[in-house]
């Protein structure tokens, strides 16, 4: 008996192949930590594309689409196999009763080592595979037969580690265009900036765009990252001010970077006046959403009131987009700079645009002040000199400080602990005090 199950090309036509995915993908999808359709009951699905990558392994892109018309494309590998092996058992997706993989059992070929090897090959070996398309740096040997292995406490995307030297991230939730997790790093490599690991490998699909669809990048070995050190400075009760001030120049050598690849754009006069709207419009949004919110919203506008009259100093630039210390790595005594995706439920071309420096230094800035909520009880002080020592460090290597904008850096650390306090809402319930003591001290102004 086949422990792989093979089928014609013929029976796996998508309408075919929906019939078999349809029953088991609706239950499965909305549990996966990377759906971003939470609490929205999936209405249809439909196949964008299907590739066979080896026999048994399916390369998907799936079209869902949710109640109040949400519509959202993820990347799936799927395995099919008449008999699962114990060690897969934890990675299956269902089992059809009908169409052309009635009977069989489909899982998440991700945790299957020979797909993962598989999947790896085509990266060593640049080609195509019907509509995917792989690539790599030719400069880069990645030697063959590398272990794979998931990384735990995968978010928006699924990354597996090949032997302790590089990292495949697949992007699950898939928008057409050139991700910036490729872009940026594929250009400050070429700019010679050695904070940002350069992608290695890559592949991408033609169908029905041109879509990239995971980055194979070097694995820090030894590294850790920001977050977990930040908690276990607090848990030994260490200062992290020299950690937070080197971390500063790191951010500013990457800006500095970005300038040089990505040629700033002009001044817009109008840049701050839309920038404030753009702000109030989400903070009135979650406020329907966030009753919490609602006593603080009159104090808060007058944040974007300043940006609105005065605008941005310094000229837009392409930026990180969601830099917070989850997105950082220190490896010795040095840091790195990863994730450069931005926030993956905005749209791909706002992700693209360029803003405003301090939006980076903001979200650090929140950042410090999340993990020292982390630790009872909670340390503000540790926070304040964390942030102090960060901006320090920032303009000892850009030669301009932030806090020199105060109004516009108080705008945007109100406008993303706005949009924590709706994530929290959504998913954390037990965290939203901490966007919303935030919240408290910059309606005061502090």
């Amino acid at each position: 008996m086949l422990k792989t199950a093979t089928q014609s090309r013929e029976s796996l036509s998508p309408p075919l192949l929906l019939a078999s995915l349809a029953g088991v993908l609706q239950k499965w999808l909305p549990e996966q930590r990377w759906f971003a359709g939470k609490g929205l009951p999936v209405t249809e699905l439909a196949v964008v594309s299907m590739t066979e990558l080896h026999p048994g392994c399916l390369h998907l892109l799936i079209r869902s689409r949710h109640a109040g018309s949400r519509e959202d494309c993820y990347q799936l590998l799927l395995g099919v196999r008449r008999d699962l092996p114990p060690r897969l058992h934890h990675a299956v997706i269902g089992r059809p009763d009908e169409g052309p993989l009635a009977g069989l059992t489909v899982y998440d070929a991700l945790h299957d080592p020979r797909s993962a090897a598989l999947l790896l090959e085509r990266l060593r070996t640049p080609g195509t595979a019907g509509p995917l398309r792989f690539e790599r740096d030719v400069q880069t040997v990645v030697p063959p037969n590398l272990t794979a292995r998931v990384l735990d406490g995968e978010q928006s995307n699924t990354s597996l580690v090949y032997g302790d030297s590089f990292i495949l991230k697949l992007f699950r939730r898939v928008q057409y265009g050139v991700n910036p997790d490729l872009e940026v790093p594929w250009a400050l490599a070429g700019q010679g900036c050695a904070r940002v690991p350069s992608p290695v490998a890559w592949f991408w699909t033609s169908e029905p765009r041109k879509t990239t669809l995971g980055v194979l990048q070097p694995f820090l070995r030894g590294a850790t990252d920001g977050w977990t050190l930040a908690l276990q400075s607090l848990a030994a009760g260490r200062d992290f001010t020299d950690e937070s001030y080197e971390l500063g120049r790191a951010t500013a050598e990457v800006h500095l970077a970005l300038a040089q690849v990505f040629v700033p754009d002009v001044p817009d006069r109008h840049g701050g006046r839309h920038l404030a709207e753009g702000m109030m419009s989400r903070l009135d949004t979650t406020a329907r959403q966030v009753p919490a919110l609602v006593p603080y919203v009159s104090r808060l506008r007058a944040a974007y009131d300043a940006v609105a009259a005065h605008g941005p100093v310094r000229p837009p630039q392409r930026i990180h987009g969601d830099l917070h210390l989850g997105q950082v790595l220190r490896a010795g005594q040095r840091w790195f700079v990863i994730d450069f995706e931005g926030e993956p439920a905005r749209p791909i071309a706002e992700r693209r645009r360029a803003q405003a420096t301090v939006r980076d230094v903001a979200g650090m800035l929140r950042s410090f002040d999340y993990a020292a909520h982390a630790r009872r009880p909670w340390q503000p002080r540790w926070a304040g000199r964390c942030r102090e020592a960060y901006c320090a460090g920032y303009a000892a290597e850009a030669s301009w400080d932030p806090r020199t904008e105060a109004g516009l850096l108080r705008a945007y650390e109100t406008d993303r602990a706005v949009y924590e306090a709706l994530y929290e809402a959504r998913h954390r319930p037990d965290w939203l005090p901490v966007p919303m003591a935030a919240i408290a001290r910059l309606a005061e102004g502090r």
